[in-house]
């Protein structure tokens, strides 16, 4: 499995129902947090391995109404 997180832009008023959303209907998606800053929203989800993470953002993520903007982080190793 690798962990990716999404920071997310909402339209104006939409982060809630996008967070919502995220959560009831994507499987991958693990947590989602709410955020200050340039992004409202912090998305953790978790790949498959072999899964094509721009196509995943592409088509599970971006496509979601309410989503203004994307920016993707790429983990490589989890440390505990």
């Amino acid at each position: 499995m690798q962990a990716i997180f999404v920071m997310i832009k909402c339209e104006l008023g939409q982060a809630y129902k996008v967070a919502d959303e995220l959560v009831q209907s994507i499987e991958q998606v693990s947590e989602v947090y709410s955020t200050s800053g340039q992004y409202d929203l912090l998305v953790k989800c978790y790949l498959q391995g072999g899964e094509d993470v721009g196509h995943f953002v592409n088509e599970s993520i971006q496509t979601l109404p309410g989503i203004k903007d994307t920016f993707t982080l790429i983990t490589f190793k989890a440390f505990s």
